[in-house]
């Protein structure tokens, strides 16, 4: 079991930038997969990006390639997704999710989920 509680959201002007953090419970943090998604209002939950066991591999969604990385710090049991050049369509709930396995980018392959932080990027 990993509970997630993901910070950092907020409201940013047009190219501003936000930090988000997922702090994960649990003694196996590094064996997950962690992954970003965010959903829009109206809009399907969409993948963001993802992060193999041990950040050697990173993964975006075209959207936000240059701008967001993606990273870990498996001694502190967190995810980081670094926002930059933020647009009004990064507005969204940002979630932060974990699986096993492979990476992916499909919700359903993720098997936790925290409660979501907004990203509010006004124009």
């Amino acid at each position: 079991q990993v509970q997630l509680v993901e910070s950092g959201g907020g409201l940013v002007q047009a190219g501003g930038s936000l930090r988000l953090s997922c702090a994960a419970s649990g003694r196996t943090f590094s064996s997950y997969v962690m992954g970003w998604f965010r959903q829009a209002p109206g809009k399907e939950r969409e993948f963001v990006a993802a992060i193999g066991w041990s950040s050697g591999r990173t993964y975006f969604v075209d959207s936000v390639k240059g701008r967001f990385t993606i990273s870990r710090d498996n001694a502190k049991n967190t995810v980081y997704l670094q926002m930059n050049s933020l647009k009004p369509e990064d507005t969204a709930i940002y979630y932060c999710a974990a699986r096993r396995g492979l990476v992916a980018g499909t919700a359903n392959d993720y098997d936790y989920w925290g409660p979501g932080t907004q990203v509010t990027v006004s124009s």
